[in-house]
């Protein structure tokens, strides 16, 4: 199986910044997307940015200019820098990757356990 495993959310001050990352790892054969979710109470979850296995991206119009994703696929691994962070970014941002098991070799959707972002003052 494949595991996905976030760290760096946390609590920042309106205008602050934080960086996600999100690490995969166990019986992987390949990974194409990798992207970033969020989804904030009563809300539904939401595609925040993605990018290709060559480097495409994909931004949701709210977070375009002050968010940026990037990966390192030699260490399976997206990044997720946010910006000028504003109070509606609030939210649990999840790390999501499309990949293939060894054992499967079915191209499957992977979703990490969540990392709670908070922007208050």
């Amino acid at each position: 199986q494949v595991q996905l495993v976030e760290s760096g959310g946390g609590l920042v001050q309106p205008g602050g910044s934080l960086r996600l990352s999100c690490a995969a790892s166990g019986s992987i054969f390949s990974i194409n997307a990798m992207g970033w979710y969020r989804q904030a109470p009563g809300e539904q979850r939401e595609l925040v940015a993605d990018i290709s296995s060559i480097g495409s991206t994909n931004y949701a119009s709210s977070v375009k200019g002050r968010f940026t994703i990037s990966r390192d696929n030699a260490k399976n691994t997206v990044y997720l820098q946010m910006n000028s962070l504003k109070p509606e970014d609030t939210a649990v941002y999840y790390c999501n990757a499309q990949a293939r098991s060894l054992y499967t070799m079915r191209l499957a959707d992977y979703w990490g356990q969540g990392t709670q972002v908070t922007v208050s003052s």
